[in-house]
Protein backbone atom coordinates (compact mmCIF):
# COMPACT_ATOMS: atom_id res chain seq x y z
CA UNK A 1 0.00 0.00 0.00
CA UNK A 2 2.49 2.33 0.41
CA UNK A 3 3.89 2.29 -2.97
CA UNK A 4 0.11 2.03 -4.51
CA UNK A 5 -0.77 5.67 -3.32
CA UNK A 6 1.79 7.75 -5.48
CA UNK A 7 0.96 5.22 -8.59
CA UNK A 8 -2.59 5.51 -7.85
CA UNK A 9 -2.86 9.11 -8.03
CA UNK A 10 -0.84 9.54 -11.50
CA UNK A 11 -2.65 7.38 -13.02
CA UNK A 12 -6.11 8.67 -12.02
CA UNK A 13 -4.48 12.08 -12.74
CA UNK A 14 -3.84 10.83 -16.45
CA UNK A 15 -6.88 8.89 -16.83
CA UNK A 16 -9.34 11.89 -15.68
CA UNK A 17 -8.07 13.56 -18.61
CA UNK A 18 -8.91 11.06 -21.09
CA UNK A 19 -12.28 10.97 -22.83
CA UNK A 20 -15.15 9.22 -21.38
CA UNK A 21 -15.34 6.78 -24.50
CA UNK A 22 -11.90 5.46 -24.00
CA UNK A 23 -13.13 3.29 -21.26
CA UNK A 24 -14.52 0.68 -23.67
CA UNK A 25 -10.68 0.76 -24.98
CA UNK A 26 -9.09 0.53 -21.42
CA UNK A 27 -11.60 -2.18 -20.39
CA UNK A 28 -10.75 -4.60 -23.32
CA UNK A 29 -7.17 -3.88 -22.60
CA UNK A 30 -7.45 -4.62 -19.20
CA UNK A 31 -9.33 -7.99 -20.12
CA UNK A 32 -6.12 -8.41 -22.44
CA UNK A 33 -3.79 -8.11 -20.02
CA UNK A 34 -5.41 -10.62 -17.43
CA UNK A 35 -5.62 -13.22 -19.81
CA UNK A 36 -2.20 -12.68 -20.51
CA UNK A 37 -1.56 -13.41 -16.88
CA UNK A 38 -3.30 -15.71 -17.00
CA UNK A 39 -1.61 -17.77 -19.67
CA UNK A 40 1.63 -16.61 -17.78
CA UNK A 41 -0.07 -18.44 -14.42
CA UNK A 42 -0.97 -21.07 -16.85
CA UNK A 43 2.50 -21.78 -17.81
CA UNK A 44 3.95 -21.44 -14.50
CA UNK A 45 1.41 -24.22 -13.86
CA UNK A 46 2.92 -26.34 -16.40
CA UNK A 47 6.55 -25.93 -15.07
CA UNK A 48 6.03 -26.55 -11.84
CA UNK A 49 7.53 -29.92 -10.66
CA UNK A 50 5.22 -32.82 -9.60
CA UNK A 51 8.07 -33.87 -6.84
CA UNK A 52 9.69 -31.91 -4.43
CA UNK A 53 12.07 -29.27 -5.52
CA UNK A 54 13.97 -26.49 -4.00
CA UNK A 55 12.33 -23.85 -2.17
CA UNK A 56 12.29 -20.17 -3.79
CA UNK A 57 14.35 -16.84 -3.17
CA UNK A 58 14.73 -15.89 0.55
CA UNK A 59 12.06 -12.97 1.64
CA UNK A 60 12.81 -9.30 0.95
CA UNK A 61 12.71 -6.28 3.63
CA UNK A 62 9.42 -4.13 3.33
CA UNK A 63 11.30 -1.09 2.03
CA UNK A 64 12.82 -3.33 -1.07
CA UNK A 65 9.18 -4.96 -1.94
CA UNK A 66 7.79 -1.32 -1.64
CA UNK A 67 10.45 -0.48 -4.74
CA UNK A 68 9.50 -3.20 -6.20
CA UNK A 69 6.25 -2.73 -6.73
CA UNK A 70 7.22 1.27 -8.05
CA UNK A 71 9.41 -0.46 -10.76
CA UNK A 72 7.11 -2.82 -11.63
CA UNK A 73 4.76 -1.96 -14.28
CA UNK A 74 1.70 -4.17 -12.81
CA UNK A 75 0.25 -1.39 -10.88
CA UNK A 76 0.17 1.10 -13.15
CA UNK A 77 -1.05 -1.34 -15.63
CA UNK A 78 -3.75 -2.37 -13.21
CA UNK A 79 -4.91 1.06 -11.89
CA UNK A 80 -4.78 2.21 -15.55
CA UNK A 81 -6.78 -0.39 -17.11
CA UNK A 82 -9.06 -2.48 -14.47
CA UNK A 83 -9.49 0.06 -10.79
CA UNK A 84 -8.64 3.83 -12.33
CA UNK A 85 -11.15 3.83 -14.68
CA UNK A 86 -14.12 2.38 -12.00
CA UNK A 87 -12.84 4.34 -9.61
CA UNK A 88 -13.35 7.42 -12.12
CA UNK A 89 -16.79 6.21 -13.01
CA UNK A 90 -17.78 5.75 -9.15
CA UNK A 91 -16.45 9.45 -8.66
CA UNK A 92 -18.98 10.67 -11.37
CA UNK A 93 -21.83 8.76 -9.40
CA UNK A 94 -20.54 10.56 -5.82
CA UNK A 95 -16.81 10.76 -4.59
CA UNK A 96 -18.43 8.97 -1.02
CA UNK A 97 -18.66 5.84 -4.26
CA UNK A 98 -14.95 6.67 -4.98
CA UNK A 99 -13.82 6.30 -2.12
CA UNK A 100 -16.25 3.39 -0.91
CA UNK A 101 -14.73 1.10 -3.95
CA UNK A 102 -11.00 2.43 -2.89
CA UNK A 103 -11.86 1.43 0.66
CA UNK A 104 -13.51 -1.84 -0.12
CA UNK A 105 -10.79 -2.73 -3.11
CA UNK A 106 -7.73 -2.47 -0.32
CA UNK A 107 -9.67 -4.03 2.57
CA UNK A 108 -10.57 -6.76 0.63
CA UNK A 109 -6.71 -6.72 -0.86
CA UNK A 110 -5.21 -6.51 2.55
CA UNK A 111 -7.63 -9.33 4.11
CA UNK A 112 -6.78 -11.49 0.98
CA UNK A 113 -3.55 -11.25 1.10
CA UNK A 114 -3.28 -12.36 4.99
CA UNK A 115 -5.58 -15.07 4.47
CA UNK A 116 -3.34 -16.21 1.28
CA UNK A 117 0.40 -15.42 2.79
CA UNK A 118 -1.46 -17.79 5.88
CA UNK A 119 -2.88 -20.28 3.08
CA UNK A 120 0.48 -20.58 1.57
CA UNK A 121 3.02 -20.98 4.54
CA UNK A 122 0.69 -23.98 4.75
CA UNK A 123 1.26 -25.39 1.28
CA UNK A 124 4.66 -27.11 2.09
CA UNK A 125 1.85 -29.64 3.92
CA UNK A 126 0.14 -29.89 0.54
CA UNK A 127 2.97 -31.14 -1.15
CA UNK A 128 3.82 -30.18 -4.88
CA UNK A 129 0.78 -31.55 -5.90
CA UNK A 130 -1.37 -29.14 -3.69
CA UNK A 131 0.90 -26.34 -4.87
CA UNK A 132 0.13 -26.90 -8.56
CA UNK A 133 -3.38 -27.24 -7.68
CA UNK A 134 -3.56 -23.71 -6.30
CA UNK A 135 -1.51 -22.54 -9.31
CA UNK A 136 -4.03 -23.85 -11.49
CA UNK A 137 -6.93 -22.36 -9.62
CA UNK A 138 -5.61 -18.83 -9.79
CA UNK A 139 -5.00 -19.25 -13.67
CA UNK A 140 -8.57 -19.58 -13.46
CA UNK A 141 -9.61 -17.01 -11.80
CA UNK A 142 -7.32 -14.91 -13.60
CA UNK A 143 -8.66 -16.09 -16.94
CA UNK A 144 -12.45 -15.48 -15.45
CA UNK A 145 -12.34 -11.90 -14.69
CA UNK A 146 -10.31 -11.20 -18.01
CA UNK A 147 -13.77 -12.74 -19.68
CA UNK A 148 -15.44 -10.31 -18.16
CA UNK A 149 -13.66 -7.54 -18.55
CA UNK A 150 -13.60 -8.39 -22.03
CA UNK A 151 -16.96 -9.07 -22.10
CA UNK A 152 -18.33 -5.80 -20.57
CA UNK A 153 -15.78 -3.58 -22.22
CA UNK A 154 -16.83 -5.67 -26.12
CA UNK A 155 -20.41 -4.65 -24.75
CA UNK A 156 -19.65 -0.87 -24.14
CA UNK A 157 -18.38 -0.62 -27.72
CA UNK A 158 -20.80 -2.68 -29.72
CA UNK A 159 -24.28 -2.18 -27.95
CA UNK A 160 -26.12 -5.53 -28.94
CA UNK A 161 -29.52 -5.14 -31.03
CA UNK A 162 -32.21 -7.31 -29.29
Amino acid sequence: MLSDGPIALLVLFVLKRLPEQMSWVLQVTGGLFLLYLAAATYRQWERQPASAGEEGPAPHTFLQAATVNILNPNPYLGWSLVLGPEVLKAWRHSPICAAALITAFYATMITSLAAIILLFSTTRFLGPRGRRALILVSAAALAGLALYLLAAGISKAVPLVI
